[in-house]
């Protein structure tokens, strides 16, 4: 493997260097033995070398044409199993028959929030989604209730994964160093199968909470529900303070208060 993919900071490349820090972001899949795996952004395969090594069925999904090349001439085990697409635009189903699969990757740091939006959209097929990207947007991810790092995407994705930060990641151990130091996640499916509120609703009250995140519920909920009571419980809360489970029965009484409206 001589010749080299030259990074591209149009789509965010910073290409691994470190094995010891891939083959631990690999080693995230381990529970998941037998679920397929797609791979965002394999670039020059530092990452897919451990997941074929551990045996996985793997496609991955690579939008840089000369990432491609390089991955067709220096892994044949992929033929077939290399896909030149935008990850966001992509039927991740129909790249496995419909059936469950994983989501890994050294995501690209100026998409990486869209990456896992794309991933809530299939969250009933996808039991485990893991992989490094900027550490600012990892700890957001993970981010508890009560701490200033907590936004719109730490609840959506909490409302039906559990999120855990694992570790850190340098500047150094990459090829071109970016400015900020990565972190690595995983993100197991939770148990939720439903919601007993409106899920279009639920969006709606955190994005539109969290977008006056400096203002108290009373406030903030006022564009979604109008009516809102100034002497609820969690009239007084900001959305950073909120669990999901507060979340989710703030959104069950806006859609009652709309119902006796209707």
């Amino acid at each position: 493997m001589n010749d080299r993919v030259k990074p591209k900071k149009a789509l965010g490349q910073h290409f691994l260097t470190d094995l010891s820090v891939a083959r631990r972001i690999a080693d995230t899949l381990t529970d998941h033995k037998g679920v397929p795996v797609i791979e965002v952004g394999p670039g020059m395969g530092v990452l897919t070398q451990f997941l074929l090594e551990q045996e996985h069925d793997l496609t991955v999904i690579e939008l840089d044409t000369e990432s491609v090349d390089y991955l067709q001439r220096n892994f044949p085990a992929l033929a077939g199993r290399i896909v030149e697409a935008d990850f966001l635009r992509t039927d991740l189903p129909g790249l496995t028959g419909g059936k469950p699969f994983c989501v890994i990757g050294n995501y690209p740091y100026n998409i990486s929030s869209q990456i896992f939006f794309h991933v809530l959209e299939y969250k009933d097929l996808v039991p485990c989604c893991s992989g490094m990207l900027q550490r600012e947007v990892a700890e957001r991810l993970a981010a508890p209730p009560g701490t200033k790092a907590r936004g719109i995407l730490s609840v959506l994705l909490q409302a039906w994964y559990d999120v855990e930060y694992l570790f850190t990641v340098s500047e150094g151990v990459f090829n071109p160093p970016p400015k900020v130091k990565s972190g690595v996640i995983k993100m197991t499916r939770n148990g939720r199968q439903s919601m007993p509120c409106s899920e279009k609703l639920f969006k709606s009250v955190v994005k539109s909470t969290f977008g006056q995140r400096r203002k108290t519920i009373r406030n903030s909920i006022r564009s979604v529900c109008p009516d809102f009571p100034t002497d609820h419980p969690l009239a007084g809360q900001r959305p950073e303070q909120l669990t999901v489970e507060e979340f989710i029965d703030l959104t069950s009484f806006v859609e009652s208060i709309s119902s006796r409206q209707a």
